[in-house]
């Protein structure tokens, strides 16, 4: 019976490790708490263009990618794309000071204290962005953030958007 056990775990757990979301695959869909007390459930934007992306208050790249995306949004907003991310802080105050601070709007953030969706993206480094297309489908996947990024995500998201 513990053999039986045994032989389950292991033929199921590589299974469950792999979970990473990827270009060509479905995004993994969620429903969170926003920053602004909504709910958010990311297939409810489907249709639209959507920028899923993790960033942390501790992670020196995303201090500079969000304020950067909080401006891009009443743009992007117009031509029917979404900017969605998702904060891992796991002091929601650090994060909240940060946006404070940066003087960052407009820009939907949800809370994943519990990690759910950090797990099932499995990004590989922070920050990282999932580009979603209008059914649904990631298209690329962008790791990392260097000084003039934000160009090339706004042309992944406007060429989807396009189609």
């Amino acid at each position: 019976m513990i053999r039986r056990t045994l032989l389950v775990l292991f033929l199921f757990v590589p299974v469950l490790a792999r979970a990473e979301v990827k270009v060509g695959t479905q995004a993994t869909d969620f429903d969170k708490k926003t920053r602004d007390g909504g709910h958010l459930k990311l297939s409810t934007l489907r249709g639209k263009v959507v920028l899923v992306d993790f960033w942390a208050s501790w992670c020196e790249p995303c201090k500079r990618e969000i304020p950067l995306l909080g401006k891009m949004v009443p743009k992007l907003r117009e031509r029917g794309i979404e900017i969605v991310t998702v904060n891992i802080d796991d002091d929601a105050g650090k994060a909240e000071r940060f946006l404070h601070d940066s003087g960052v709007q407009g820009l939907t953030v949800v809370r994943d204290d519990d990690k759910h969706i950090v797990d099932s993206y499995e990004p590989r480094t922070m920050p990282s962005s999932f580009v979603v297309d209008k059914k649904g489908v990631v298209r690329a996947v962008n790791s990392g953030f260097d000084d003039g990024d934000e160009r090339k995500i706004e042309q992944q998201l406007s060429a989807l958007a396009a189609k």
